[in-house]
């Protein structure tokens, strides 16, 4: 993967925000209203008598969507072109609805940093992030750490421990950070801690110096 596009720890100064910001723009502001029915879809009573209602307006709006939509193909050139932080993928994007979405910066020490707090859409265990979720945001988390480390590659092993439940409903501190290159393979470790600070979930990850072309 060539980081040469993107902000790293040598160039760039300390609490550098390294996702894609929110913007003033009908998408995004389109994606927001999803994930706010995502959640509330699971916050609802199932005995709600206008969910049959709610059904019909939501595939009104899905067949919209679709009927405007282009190929598959086209959309990945356009989601692959212009900035070199993406704003789709599933734990940063604000162009996606099941992202949190969580915001990274990059801290003068090498690692990078992040705040997020996981609602109902992102349960395992009762009141408790789901295992493979947490998986899931280390994972994003090294990548980005790779790539403000100066070397960033493909995701070869995660070796994740589960020390204790992580709690939905407040704020969870993910950090990740690269600690070796050697070379084309590079080591990086991160973890998730809960409002306490308490180690929740920690990864030790192996990335290979590696990518997959961009659509053109």
């Amino acid at each position: 993967m060539n980081v040469g596009d993107h902000p790293t720890a040598q160039t760039h100064p300390h609490r550098t925000v390294l996702t894609s910001a929110p913007q003033d723009a009908p998408v995004d502001r389109a994606t927001a209203a999803a994930r706010r029915v995502i959640d509330a879809m699971l916050r609802t009573d199932r005995g709600n008598a206008n969910l049959d209602r709610v059904a019909e307006e939501l595939n009104s709006i899905a067949d919209h969507l679709e009927e405007h939509a282009p190929e598959v193909a086209e959309r990945m050139i356009d989601m692959w072109s212009g900035e070199g932080v993406t704003r789709h993928d599933p734990i940063t994007g604000p162009e996606n609805a099941i992202a949190p979405p969580l915001v990274l910066e990059g801290l003068d020490d090498g690692s990078v940093q992040g705040v997020v707090t996981l609602t109902l859409p992102y349960q395992g265990p009762p009141g408790c992030v789901h295992g493979g979720v947490s998986a899931l945001l280390l994972d994003h988390v090294l990548g980005v750490a790779n790539a403000w480390g100066g070397k960033a590659g493909m995701t070869a092993q995660l070796n994740t421990r589960y020390h204790k439940p992580t709690p939905l409903f407040e704020p969870l501190t993910i950090t990740g950070k690269q600690i070796a290159v050697d070379g084309r393979k590079i080591r990086t470790v991160g973890d998730i801690r809960n409002a306490a600070g308490e180690v929740c979930v920690s990864v030790e990850g192996l990335f290979i110096e590696a990518g997959v072309p961009r659509p053109r």
